[in-house]
């Protein structure tokens, strides 16, 4: 059914897909752009784009659309453990070796496919702004599949937009728990942030243009007589394998058992502590964010898993 609403001096200037949001509550800006791509929005009767600037007086027209399809395939095999769940998100667990979304070498077998198996994404569209989008609905931050702890998975189009914004904002609380090679020398770390000009597996802060980047770390435990160190890792954004770079190239202390960033300690007490945990010492202990539809406070927390806390363990006893 198509809909109409004509628009007054206090939309006057804005964005048509930011006005049609706005009056419009059950529809998100990423669904209105949506719309307006596949030609469901006429501006004045004629089609429009995303951009478009209203005036007062302007007729705004649309048909809605049906939500697209993911073309991840669910399969309820997949390992985690939901911490929070609700008609709006859920909070989930993540254990380590676990990919949270299908891409290239990870089609099967991922959190998203764990998710869909569970239900309740129906109403969620693929966030047009996302290129591969219909192949991770709801994920609005990442884990790296070596990487266990907490991430918040969106079930409805307003629910990812709302928390997308606070990630933007950086309102949104991420602590990582990781064991480092050596003990990191700084406690504040902001850099630009890019990747790798030499590696396209790697990132890297040792750019003079790029993404900012920061990172607060707080020691909690030296261990083995100061060659290795439990620190706490305070995101204040999150780029892509953020803590691994940032302690590896400006705190000169990798994480533990890191192959890809120097994190495979030399030292032959450490090594086999390292070959058993197979997999970087890193794990998102902590995430707090406004729930974005009731507006509530909600703080998370996963304490270390088994194999970490084994690592850390034989750590102590060196």
């Amino acid at each position: 059914m198509r809909q109409r609403i004509v628009l007054g001096s206090e939309q006057s200037g804005e964005r048509v897909d930011k006005v049609l949001s706005l009056l419009t509550p059950e529809v998100s800006r990423a669904t209105a752009q949506r719309w307006i791509k596949e030609g469901r929005v006429l501006l004045n009767g004629h089609a429009c784009t995303a951009s478009d600037r209203v005036a007062a007086g302007s007729v705004v027209e649309w048909t809605a659309g049906p939500a697209p399809i993911s073309n991840a395939e669910p399969d309820a095999s997949v390992p985690f453990e939901v911490v929070y769940d609700d008609e709006h998100l859920l909070v989930v667990n993540k254990p380590a070796g676990v990919v949270v979304h299908p891409a290239r070498g990870h089609i099967k077998g991922t959190l998203v496919s764990g998710l869909l198996a569970r239900g309740g994404f129906e109403q969620l569209s693929a966030d047009p702004r996302d290129a591969h989008g219909s192949l991770r609905p709801g994920i609005v931050h990442r884990l790296d599949k070596g990487t266990s702890g907490l991430l918040v998975v969106a079930r409805s189009d307003a629910a990812r937009e709302g928390l997308k914004t606070q990630l933007q904002a950086r309102t949104v609380r991420r602590e990582y728990l990781a064991i480092t090679v050596g003990v990191p020398g700084l406690s504040h770390i902001e850099t630009q942030y890019g990747r790798h000009p030499k590696s396209r597996l790697r990132f890297t802060s040792l750019i003079r243009t790029g993404k900012p980047a920061i990172t607060n770390v707080q020691l909690i435990e030296r261990l083995a007589g100061g060659r290795a160190a439990l620190v706490q890792c305070r995101l204040q954004t999150g780029r892509t394998h953020q803590i691994r770079v940032h302690l590896a190239e400006q705190a000169k202390s990798p994480v533990f058992a890191d192959a890809l960033y120097g994190g495979v300690p030399k030292d032959a007490a450490l090594r086999p502590v390292a070959d058993q945990l197979g997999r970087q010492a890193l794990h998102a202990h902590t995430l707090g964010f406004v729930h974005p539809i009731t507006g509530q406070r909600l703080d998370f927390s996963a304490a270390l898993p088994a194999d970490m806390d084994a690592a850390l363990a034989a750590l102590r006893r060196l």
